[in-house]
C-alpha cells in the first residue's frame, strides 16, 4: 500500500475509533469540515457556446471530484495533477510535496446549465475549506493546497474578485488562502483514483471526509444537485 494512502486511512480509522468509543456513529451527515453558506459571486464569466473547463485544487481530489460529479451541468470531472511538470505527475512523486503539483480536478461543464461562478461558489462552500493553508482535513502538504488554475484572463478576474468579495463579507472566521494561478497543464491521475468516492463509499476516509461534502451539496445547492453521479468510467465507455 502506498504510504500516503495508508496515512489517509489510518488517520480516519483513528477518528472513527474515537467516535465509536463515545457511542457515536459515522454518517454522511457528520462532516470533518463544516460547509459554509456563502453569497454567489457578483462577477461571473460570460456565457459561451460549447463546453468550458475549470481546474481547481482543494485537498484530496477524491472528495472534490465526487462533489462535482454530483453537480448538474458538469459533463466530466477528472482527478489529476496541476502546478508542476508532466514528468512528475505521478501519485508517488506528487505525494512527496516537492513537485509543485496539487491534487486537482479538471471540470468540463456546460455554461448553459452552470456558470463558472457557480462552480466557484460550490468549491468555496462545500468542496473544501479555503482558509486552510497547505492542508485539508487530515492531509498536509503543498500538494493539498487550495488553488484555482485559470484557463482564461476572464476566469482569473472572476476568481480574484470572488475571493475579495468573500473576504470583505467575512463569511469565514479566517482569511481565504486560496491561490489563483494560470493553468500550465493538467495531467489526469492514475485510473484507480478516478470515481473513487462512488466506488468506495464505505472506506473510512471517504465516509468521514468526503461523503459529507456531497450531502452538503445536496442540502445547500439542491437545484444544482444530481443524485446519479457523472462518472469518468461512464464517459470513457460512451466514447
Amino acid at each position: 500500500m502506498r504510504p500516503h494512502l495508508f496515512n489517509r486511512l489510518s488517520l480516519c480509522a483513528a477518528a472513527i475509533g474515537a467516535l465509536a468509543a463515545s457511542a457515536f456513529v459515522i454518517a454522511p451527515s457528520i462532516a470533518a469540515e463544516d460547509a459554509v453558506v456563502i453569497p454567489a459571486p457578483v462577477m461571473d464569466v460570460a456565457a459561451a457556446d460549447g463546453l468550458q473547463t475549470a481546474v481547481i485544487a482543494g485537498g484530496c481530489f477524491w472528495g472534490v471530484q465526487g462533489v462535482f460529479q454530483h453537480t448538474a451541468g458538469v459533463v466530466n470531472a477528472v482527478s489529476g495533477y496541476a502546478g508542476g511538470n508532466k514528468s512528475t505527475a505521478k501519485y508517488d512523486l506528487v505525494s512527496t510535496g516537492t513537485t509543485g503539483h496539487a491534487e486537482s480536478v479538471e471540470i468540463k461543464y456546460d455554461p448553459k446549465r452552470i456558470s463558472y461562478g457557480k462552480i466557484l461558489q460550490i468549491y468555496f462552500s462545500v468542496a473544501h475549506d479555503p482558509t486552510q493553508l497547505n492542508r485539508q482535513g487530515p492531509d498536509t502538504g503543498t500538494q493539498y493546497r487550495s488553488e484555482i488554475f485559470t484557463t482564461t484572463a476572464e476566469q482569473k478576474k472572476v476568481a480574484d474578485a470572488y475571493i475579495a468579495q468573500l473576504n470583505a463579507a467575512k463569511v469565514y472566521k479566517k482569511p481565504i488562502v486560496t491561490k489563483v494561478g494560470t493553468l500550465d497543464g493538467f495531467f489526469p491521475a492514475e485510473a484507480y483514483h478516478q470515481d473513487y468516492l462512488t466506488l468506495h463509499p464505505n472506506q473510512p476516509y471517504i465516509a468521514y471526509n468526503d461523503l459529507p461534502k456531497v450531502e452538503n451539496l445536496k442540502k445547500i445547492f439542491a437545484q444544482n444537485y444530481l443524485e446519479k453521479p457523472t462518472l469518468v468510467s461512464a464517459s470513457k465507455a460512451a466514447n
